[in-house]
């Protein structure tokens, strides 16, 4: 089959896309509450760009609906008997805790550690990695309290795709908050003020940790679930290990949506 994309996450590029940038056609807009959509065509092809908004619960609703639009005959309310995969890329921020992860820099994400509990709510699991979050577990000191990790890989097609020069791959935990829950303090004491130490350190298999940010398991784990293919590209615009932040994230970002678009529609699978 050929491809069917579905680049999610960034709204800059949906924002472009309003104003006549890289899209040559718009045949579809829509935008309810925090989510929007623009279906046209680049180079050529076919992609629809969504912005999804922050979290893994926002990603449950689009990776559903989503796979409902493809997969389900709303006439008749059943599940079709051919089923559509589709391609789904993320293409995000996101900030480095590893001190060599250069600013301005793209991470492929090649397994996701997902500090949610989204995944636990669904059957059929098998995919998930679980000596690795076991692993993560014990080294973190995790609290029963906390959701349970859970760790799920890339599609190795689309993880070929974007193994270039231009990429580095990693290992990218997703955070289920943007303040405690990523080590942040403000006006509160941290359950566990080593937490950002713990990830840094953290290792299994000559893996480590090299980047935070908060949707791309939850994008993994829905993708293998109902049988889609998912990859993470992530623009680094900080790095939390020296304290670093880019000096220009827009151009950084806007270099990393062109890359992306460009590879998807010039490469076949």
């Amino acid at each position: 089959m050929g491809w069917t994309d579905h680049p999610i996450g960034e709204p800059r590029l949906l924002q472009q896309a309003e104003n006549g940038l890289y899209f040559e056609t718009i045949e579809v807009s829509v935008h309810k509450r925090e989510f929007k959509t623009h279906t046209g065509t680049y180079n050529g092809k076919r992609l629809t760009v969504i912005s999804t908004g922050i979290g893994t619960d926002n990603i449950d609703i689009v990776m559903n609906e989503l796979d409902a639009l493809v997969n389900i005959d709303f006439e008749t309310k059943t599940v079709k008997e051919s089923l559509t995969q589709l391609n789904i890329i993320r293409i995000g921020t996101s900030g480095g805790i590893q001190p060599d992860i250069e600013l301005d820099s793209f991470l492929v994400s090649e397994t996701a550690i997902g500090l949610d509990s989204l995944l636990h709510f669904y059957g059929e699991t098998g995919f998930l990695d679980t000596p690795f979050s076991e692993a993560f577990r014990a080294h973190m000191n995790w609290s029963p309290l906390k959701s349970s990790p859970y760790v799920v890989a890339a599609d190795e097609t689309l993880l070929r795709l974007f193994s270039e020069p231009t990429f580095r791959s990693g290992t990218t935990a997703t955070n289920v908050g943007f303040y405690g829950p990523q080590g942040r303090i403000l006006r509160y004491k941290l359950e566990n003020a080593e937490l950002n130490d713990k990830l840094q350190s953290f290792q299994y298999n000559d893996k480590k940790i090299t980047n935070l940010e908060m949707e791309t398991s939850g994008i993994y784990g829905m993708a293998k679930l109902l049988g889609h293919r998912a990859i993470s590209l992530n623009a680094i615009l900080a790095n939390r290990a020296n304290g670093n932040f880019s000096s220009d994230p827009q151009q950084t970002i806007d270099t990393l949506i062109q890359k992306t678009l460009d590879i998807l529609t010039n490469e076949e699978l």
